[in-house]
């Protein structure tokens, strides 16, 4: 599995066992991961597959040593996925000179339908979301970020007729994430709501890249 990205300065590279997100410049990023969650600045984003049975009292320790082994050094955002990396898919939309790429993972396995679904331990089935923005945005547009690309995802499932194993309409799974990160790059823009440039191209390229990965044997 090889992923080509346009973006310049930015690489999405298949390591063993994990997908790595590299930038040459430090990157502002904004993320619902449990490791390198919040908004931070760093280089390296990381992707690590585990088995389906994955059970860990320490999953920060872990990403710790994945990371280690790939040579990562300094501060990284860390994911977690059971779906198998070559199922992992890449999408690019482009308008006005902005460009917006998307990187995901995504399982079913784990669906659920928010505010129907009952809490419950958590099982495998992920849908990572790496949001890739060439630009900058302010930090109220990162979370209207992550808003226009939650919203996009679920409309995907729906769209794709995901049902929970209660038989509602799936909204996601119980344990998705998205980080969004951006270079920085010109004027920053205020807003990514889906009425705007930035929010069209992420809602997009989400809708794309989730259907993609879902899709793909």
């Amino acid at each position: 599995m090889h992923i080509e990205t346009p973006m310049p300065g930015i690489s999405v590279k298949p390591l063993s066992g994990a997908i790595h997100v590299e930038s040459q410049a430090l990157l502002t990023t904004l993320s619902s991961s449990f490791h390198g969650g919040g908004f931070r600045r760093v280089r390296h984003i990381l992707n690590a597959n585990v088995p389906v049975d994955y059970c860990s009292d320490d999953p920060a320790s872990d990403l710790e040593r994945i990371a280690s082994q790939c040579d990562i050094k300094g501060p990284f955002i860390g994911l977690l996925t059971a779906v198998p990396l070559h199922k992992a898919r890449f999408a690019l939309a482009e308008e006005q000179g902005l460009r917006v790429g998307v990187l995901a993972t995504a399982g079913i396995g784990n669906a659920t339908s928010a505010g129907i679904s009952p809490p419950h331990k958590a099982t495998p089935g992920t849908i990572n979301l790496i949001v890739l923005v060439d630009a900058a945005l302010t930090r109220a547009a990162m979370v209207n970020a992550i808003i226009t690309a939650t919203e996009a995802k679920t409309a995907t499932l729906t769209d794709m007729a995901i049902l929970t194993p209660d038989g509602a309409l799936a909204t996601g799974t119980s344990t998705d994430t998205v980080t969004v990160a951006t270079t920085g790059l010109g004027a920053p823009h205020a807003y990514a709501g889906p009425a705007t440039v930035p929010g069209w191209l992420i809602a997009k390229a989400v809708r794309q890249v989730v259907r993609d990965s879902l899709l793909v044997e």
